[in-house]
Parts: structure tokens; sequence; C-alpha cells
């Protein structure tokens, strides 16, 4: 009888490890999100992103579409994050922190000084006697040249980037991807010289060229410390944008008080068939006449230079609606003074 031994049994070769083609699928697998373009969405996330800095004062700033606040955001956010690091360490110069949030505004001074030359040309234009029809003609035919120009700035690249090398500095940040607002401008005080008397229409395009320039500016300066204005004018019910400010709004209107106390004042008697008049009031029925008239008619333009700035209406620029609703608001209170005086 034959005892088998551990060397006796036989032993397997190795099995061949061989590399498969196929690759196992994986555990996990991500999905990235699409991207909404909803601005909205993007404005909500921003503020719960600046709220999640705990122990730190960050101040929620209200991002708007045409601009105006969206240059302050990011000076509003570095000087708070600086603040709160050099008051941990001991305080820090008062003064020095204000200096650096307003260094971190954008005052647009190019394109300020071209929006407030428009109204020197225009007062140039009515004391020279200016044919409006011929002003009008020129400004339609500046449109021809804008407007496709514009619109091949949106259809190609090469184009828009020479065009913004050499126009950028004279737009703001959200014109880049939207209509020039020099567009809007230009149908605006077409729109003002073509239905309203040369001199309503005169003061409207002042109201755009220097009223719209201080409220731009005022705002700015003040926007940490000015209260915001109601959502609606009182009693008109008429709804305000919620970006703007008290300040703005009051430089808006002593603006446009001052322009109408000086125009109607002492440079609209240049010229024949003015609206009102010192000695005839309103369109020479007697109304409102006199310098008491006068400053009845400066607060009115103010009022209406004020409302219509701040007013919220949508997507619409205000570079259209300023002189179309100032130059007609002030032609309608005359109308109804004159109706009422005869």
């Amino acid at each position: 009888m034959s005892t088998r031994t551990s060397s006796d049994t036989p032993v397997s070769p190795p099995r061949r490890r061989t590399r498969s083609n196929s690759v196992s699928p994986p555990i996990l697998s991500f999905t990235p999100a699409p991207i909404q373009g909803d601005s909205k969405r993007m404005q909500n996330i921003t503020r719960d992103v600046m709220r999640s800095f705990e122990g730190i004062n960050v101040e929620v700033v209200e991002i708007s579409e045409d601009g105006e606040e969206e240059e302050n955001v990011r000076g509003v956010v570095e000087h708070r994050l600086n603040g709160a690091a050099n008051g941990s360490a001991g305080g820090g110069d008062k003064s020095s922190k204000e200096a650096l949030e307003l260094k971190k505004i954008d005052w647009e001074i190019p394109r300020k000084l071209l929006h407030s030359s428009i109204g020197f040309l225009t007062l140039y234009l009515y004391v020279s006697n200016g044919d409006v029809k011929r002003v009008v003609f020129v400004l339609w035919s500046a449109l021809c040249v804008i407007v496709p120009a514009d619109i091949l700035r949106f259809n190609s690249s090469r184009f828009e980037r020479t065009y913004e090398k050499a126009l950028g500095f004279l737009m703001r940040e959200s014109e880049k991807h939207s209509v020039n607002g020099v567009i809007w401008y230009i149908l605006g005080v077409n729109f003002a010289l073509a239905f309203y008397p040369n001199d309503i229409a005169t003061v409207a395009i002042l109201i755009l060229s220097w009223a719209d320039t201080a409220a731009s500016t005022v705002g700015r300066l003040y926007s940490a410390t000015s209260p915001k204005l109601p959502a609606r004018v009182p009693f008109l019910r008429l709804p305000l944008a919620p970006r703007k400010s008290l300040a703005g709004f009051l430089a808006a209107t002593a603006t446009g008080a001052l322009v109408a106390l000086g125009f109607w004042g002492y440079i609209a008697p240049v010229r024949e068939g003015v609206s009102w008049s010192l000695a005839n009031g309103i369109f020479g029925s007697g109304a409102l006449a006199g310098w008491a008239g006068l400053a009845v008619v400066s607060v009115v333009a103010g009022v209406v230079s004020g409302v219509a700035e701040a007013l919220d209406l949508g997507e619409a620029d205000d570079n259209l609606t300023l002189p179309i609703i100032s130059g007609g608001c002030i032609l309608a209170f005359f109308k109804a003074l004159q109706w009422v005086w005869s």
C-alpha cells in the first residue's frame, strides 16, 4: 500500500492574468448642472455668498442692470473685508476706509463729459437760431452709421474688439452686451425735437444732459449713506427704481429746476414764439407770468426731472425715456394751465 505524499499532488499551472479592454463603469458619475442665464438667480447666489462670511460686516448692495450700482459692488466688498481685517488688529482710520471706498467707484468721467457736452451744444444751437430740421436730419444720419455698427459688433468678435478698443471708454460694462446707449440718446433727443416746441424740447434735452449726470454723480458719491427711494411715488403710485437713492433724486430735482429757471428766465427770450415768457406767461395767456410764475414753472420742472429720472420702466433706457417724459409732462402742464386760464 503506497502512501501519497504532498509532493506527489499534481500542481496546476498558474493562471495568467489577461488585461481586458472593457472599462468598468465608474462608481460615481457627475453631471454638471447647466448654468442658467437668469441674472436674478445669479444676484441671489451672490448675496448668499456674501452673507456666508461669518464675523465680517459685509454690506449687501443692490445690483442693477444699467450699471449705476454694479461698479460699486467690488469696492464695497473689498472695503468691508479690509476694514474687518484692520479692525481686528486695532481699528484703523475711518477716513482712510472711506477714501478706499470712493477710490473703487467708477465715476465714468469720459462718458459724463460727453453726456454733459450735448447740453452746451443744444444751447448754442438754440441761441444761434439753428435749424431744428437740419439737426434732426443730422442725428438720423448718424443713426444710419451707429446702428449697423452696433449690429456688426454683436455678430463679429473681431469687429467687437476693435469697436470696444476705440469706444469702450465711453461705454458702461452692461452696454458691452446690449444696445449702445448712444442710440437711445439720439432717439430721445430726436423725439423731443420733432414733437415738442423748440424751447420745451431744449429744456428736455438739458434735463437729459445735466440732470441725469447730476443724479448719477451725486448718487454714487453718497450711495453708502443716502437712503433709498420708496417703491412708488406717493399719490401717483408710479414705480421707482429700487437702486435709486434720495441723494440722486434731489440732485436731479435741483438741476432740473435750475435748468428751467436759467433757460426761461434769461436764454429763451432770444427767440420768438416761446412757450413761456416773463411778460406773457404760458403761451401768451398771462398764466404764471412774472418771476413768481417762473418760480412755479421751475419747481414743476425740477420735480418732473427727479421723478422721470428715478422711474422704474423695466428694460427701457433712461436716455430714451427721460427727455420724452420730462418734455411731455412740462408741455402737458402748460397746456392744462392755458386751458384753465382761458
